[in-house]
């Protein structure tokens, strides 16, 4: 089930072996997997995301207020 949820704060993730990639504030849908967790988003002009975190980064950003689920 897809939840809603915005980012505030930096919330990032690790693209392969790259460098750690920002996902910018506003709105993201997230799917929560046994093993991870998906984002999705649109920046502001209009190209989409996508980004599988663990879910122990998740938790993390919860805690944190970084990444703030839909009431």
């Amino acid at each position: 089930m897809t939840q809603h949820a915005v980012i505030r704060g930096e919330v990032c993730f690790r693209a392969g072996d790259g460098m750690p990639v920002e996902i910018p504030d506003g709105p993201v849908d997230i799917e929560v997997a046994p093993d991870s967790v998906t984002l999705s988003w649109s920046d502001s002009e209009g190209n989409t995301g996508t980004a599988a975190i663990t879910r122990d980064e998740y938790a993390r950003y919860l805690k944190e207020g970084k990444i703030r689920l839909a009431q």
